[in-house]
């Protein structure tokens, strides 16, 4: 039609947004912003999901009646019993140590225990994975942990209700926690420009050991000094800290820039500048076959199988370990046991 008519001009006017997007935006002149904001919750929010993975680790040390399943069928060899018979003579600290709990589960039971909340949590992953990059990740993160936090303060009531209501518990606190991983991936690449993603990531996933960190150390005391018996105010409290960070997530944080009614005008362009293939341009297909037959992608995905299966094995086998065959005591048991996890979160691991 005509060099300058007016077709052409509403067309360009639509277009408009789409070329802020293609201008390079310089970084806002704020220190912090929405997208940190975002990455401090989200940061907590993995803190809060190893949290509650681990804390079942400490707190069965502290449930259960360990005397009496090696006295009837399970003989456990215990490296430090003629140390620790020798120590403990005539020493106060020896009726602590031996302190047992009220559950009569033997090592199977146990072991199906603590791995329903891995089959619960197995299951969820891939699914939201592909519900939040099409329906956003924003509600199945916070309502999954919610669901997960709520699901942890049951456990005290299911265990003392029976065996297999704690499984169910467990199971569904798996089923919550699922989500956490793939939608933290998609809120990071609708938040974070490519040239902070590798920064602020890392601080997000550091949240993991920071979390397990926390957890051990304060279960065993917890399990020692705590309320209802000790063990139960575990689940409570860690429970309750969980509920609240759902609920201020829910509230302060955004799917994306562009709904955040607060944030600044500088700060939404930079990010959406940086992220102009998500504004306006269609994912590519994704690349199956030269994915499945990349070598690279493979030794990326055995090793990373293998660092996750010696992680999660040792983060909830330790304890246990620590209490049967070392006798420690259940505070000095949550400490040690979270030790090994120091190293990982100022290191690759």
């Amino acid at each position: 039609m005509s060099k300058n008519g007016i077709p052409v001009d509403r067309k360009s006017d639509l277009k408009k947004p789409a070329e802020v997007f293609e201008t390079q935006v310089p970084a806002p002149s704020a220190l912090v912003g929405s997208r940190h904001i975002v990455t401090l919750m989200l940061f907590f929010g993995m803190a809060n999901a190893y949290v509650m993975r681990t804390n079942m680790s400490v707190a069965i040390v502290a449930m259960v009646n360990h005397t009496s399943i090696t006295e009837s069928k399970e003989p456990v060899l215990n490296e430090c019993e003629k140390e620790s018979a020798h120590e403990n003579a005539g020493n106060d600290t020896s009726t602590l140590a031996n302190h047992d709990g009220e559950f009569h589960w033997d090592s199977t039971m146990q072991g199906y225990l603590l791995s329903s909340f891995f089959y619960g949590y197995v299951i969820t992953q891939i699914p939201f994975g592909i519900l939040a990059k099409r329906y956003g990740s924003k509600y199945f993160l916070g309502i999954g942990m919610l669901i997960n936090s709520m699901f942890g303060l049951l456990v005290p009531v299911s265990a003392r209700a029976g065996y297999h209501w704690l499984m169910i518990v467990r199971f569904i606190q798996g089923l919550g926690e699922g989500p956490i991983v793939p939608c933290t991936h998609a809120m990071l690449a609708k938040w974070i420009p490519p040239n902070e993603r590798s920064r602020m990531g890392a601080f997000v996933y550091a949240g993991a050991q920071f979390g397990t960190v926390i957890s051990m150390p304060l279960s065993g005391v917890l399990s020692r000094h705590g309320f209802d018996g000790g063990w139960p105010s575990i689940f409570y409290v860690f429970g309750a800290v969980g509920t609240v960070w759902c609920v201020a997530f829910l509230l302060m944080i955004y799917e994306d820039p562009e709904s955040h009614p607060r944030i600044a005008e500088d700060e939404k362009k930079y990010i959406l500048s940086a992220l102009w293939g998500n504004a306006g341009a269609s994912s590519p297909p994704v690349p199956w076959f030269s994915i499945v037959t990349s070598l690279p992608f493979w030794a990326i995905l055995i090793a990373h199988m293998g660092q996750n299966y010696g992680y999660e094995t040792l983060m909830t086998e330790l304890p246990t370990f620590m209490k049967q065959i070392l006798n420690f005591d259940i505070e000095s048991n949550g400490t040690v046991s979270a030790l090994p996890t120091w190293p990982c979160g100022y290191s690759p691991c």
